[in-house]
């Protein structure tokens, strides 16, 4: 398929849509299009209209802008040094960090509010995913528990 800009679909739905618009440029019937590409005339009746107003262009795959970002760059790259210091560092008791502490950091030290799972999201496109700790009681002996598991286990644990 060649484009005029000699660029690439970016995705199979563009380059169909391209498709269209080449055939269609090339005379063929919406009718006769919409059969050859395995698609409903009204499909192909939009993206001759879209073509037809704003050319190639207006066919290309054009993703959701979306909201903007509430934290700018700069901002986004000080979470991680931030999180560094600690959570007792900011008077929360244990050394880790929830997605609601962070959102609670993130609306402290930016003034800008997120919902703990969009700060989630967040955390994950850096790569860092907070997580509770296992809870474990504080009198558990770990020699004990290995001897527990070697001792008596096997007794206890049916045969396959």
């Amino acid at each position: 398929m060649t484009t005029d800009q000699g660029a690439q679909p970016t995705t199979w739905l563009e380059g169909r849509r391209l498709r269209a618009w080449e055939l269609y440029e090339q005379g063929w019937k919406q009718i006769a299009i919409a059969a050859a590409l395995g698609v409903t005339r009204g499909a192909v009746s939009q993206w001759i209209k879209r073509g037809t107003a704003g050319g190639r262009e207006a066919l290309r795959h054009h993703p959701a802008p979306g909201a903007a970002a509430r934290l700018t760059a700069e901002q986004r790259a000080q979470i991680p040094g931030l999180l560094a210091k600690g959570a007792p560092a900011y008077g929360f008791d244990g050394d880790y960090w929830t997605a609601k502490r962070v959102a609670w950091l993130i609306a402290q030290t930016f003034d800008v509010q997120y919902h703990p799972t969009h700060v989630s999201r967040l955390l994950k496109q850096r790569r860092h995913t907070p997580q509770l700790p296992i809870a474990q009681a504080t009198q558990r002996d770990p020699a004990t528990v290995a001897a527990w598991y070697d001792e008596r286990w096997p007794a206890i644990k049916k045969p396959r």
